[in-house]
Order: C-alpha cells, then structure tokens, then sequence
C-alpha cells in the first residue's frame, strides 16, 4: 500500500473534515497528516483500526503461545480433555 497519495496538510483537514471522515470510511485506507512539512499523525476510520487492534491482540497470543512452547509450557491434548470431562462427571 503506498501512503504517497494519502498525504495531506493539517490545513487540508481543517478545511475538509466532513470529506475526509467520507474519505477514509470508502476507501478504508489511513492518511498522514502532515504540519510544517513534517508527517505528525496518521489518521483511519474506525472500522480498520478495530480490524487492526484485533489482529494485533491474535499476533500478541501466537508469540505468547510460541514462548510457552520454546519453553516447554506445554500439554498433550488428551490429558486436557481427559481432565475436562473428569471435572464435568464430578459436578
């Protein structure tokens, strides 16, 4: 993705709010915002950004769960369920 035509001033923002809000919820690609020349934020609709912190939250589990296994925090499979259904014939 090329961020090149998603760059716009901090007073284009100003100018066009309502079109950039229409903007980024169309197209569902962020836009950096630039002041003094300087790229300062980056801006996206809300529906990516959630698409994004979720993602995130997966990547963050599969290193927690490869770290468990470079370690050897692990299980097998049969002795888990086996010790699921000895707790569920005890309730």
């Amino acid at each position: 993705m090329r961020y090149s035509a998603q760059i716009k001033p901090i007073s284009y923002l100003k100018a066009h709010a309502a079109e950039v809000l229409g903007e980024l919820r169309e197209k569902r690609e962020p836009m950096v915002i630039t002041q003094n020349g300087e790229a300062k934020a980056v801006i996206q609709d809300v529906a990516t950004f959630e698409q994004t912190q979720e993602t995130l939250a997966l990547l963050k589990l599969l290193a927690l769960a490869s770290q468990d296994i470079a370690a050897g925090k692990t299980r097998r499979a049969r002795a888990i369920v086996d010790e699921l259904r000895s707790k569920a014939a005890a309730r």
